[in-house]
């Protein structure tokens, strides 16, 4: 059975297009545990560092080619000097992925990152997440439902709501967490930030951007804890 969050969109563009109404540039180097997954030098999916060798995101990114992982930048289309690029050599989708459900995965790296002020790795969410918490999206995804990718990081606040609002939309899997949140296409694999940890894992949105009767979905990561930690310390892992 899945184990995800549901989470409700409410956006509209500013009027210059530049940014998604309640969502904001990440101050510089303020989110270091962010990884940008890229294809032949452009972005395809996002994810978060969960060690020095490991990334962690969802398994509908994986893809037949090997990602270039970005770590250590604000701006994608900079030369920081922070910048840090490696290889993903391996990647570990969930085994019991069927297209929604159990949509996560594990990225293993060529080397380690080098841990400096702007790349970090962030801890996995324990606990449950009680009803009006505070919690964060990031990512450098589509910001205008026009695959129009973010120049910058950005991040928007997102609010858990009730269960009763999560049973309203009637979801396959009673297993899930509402929120009001704000994602778009390229963000899939960024986290969900709650005290500091990674909650969630962006899985997939409803069928059109903003739409809060088609509400978007992340992955609950406390229901993978036991997953993630035997594939980082498992042994001659086979390449998928």
């Amino acid at each position: 059975m899945a184990d995800i969050f549901i989470l409700m969109l409410f956006f509209v563009l500013n009027a210059d297009g530049s940014h998604i109404v309640g969502g904001r540039d990440s101050a510089p180097h303020s989110r270091p545990y962010m990884a940008s997954l890229q294809i032949q030098g452009r972005p395809n999916c996002g994810g978060v560092l969960v060690r020095e060798d490991f990334v962690l995101t969802a398994a509908h990114c994986a893809v037949p080619l090997q990602y270039t992982v970005v770590v250590g930048v604000n701006s994608l289309s900079g030369n920081e000097a922070t910048k840090q690029e490696l290889t993903a050599v391996r990647s570990f989708p969930h085994p019991n992925y069927d297209g929604h459900a159990n949509d996560i995965m594990l990225l293993k790296l060529n080397s380690k990152v080098q841990l400096t002020e702007a790349v970090q790795l962030i801890a996995l969410k324990t606990g449950r997440i009680n009803v009006a918490t505070q919690c964060l999206t990031v990512g450098w995804g589509d910001i205008g439902d026009n695959n129009t990718l973010a120049r910058t990081l950005q991040e928007v606040n997102v609010t858990t709501l009730s269960q009763p609002v999560c049973r309203s939309f009637k979801q396959r899997t009673p297993t899930v967490k509402c929120l009001v949140s704000s994602f778009l296409k390229g963000d899939s694999g960024g986290p969900l930030v709650c005290d500091g940890a990674t909650a969630g894992v962006v899985s997939f949105s409803g069928r059109k951007c903003g739409d809060s009767k088609t509400p978007d979905v992340y992955t609950r990561i406390s229901s993978f804890r036991e997953w993630i930690r035997s594939v980082k310390q498992a042994k001659n892992e086979n390449v998928k």
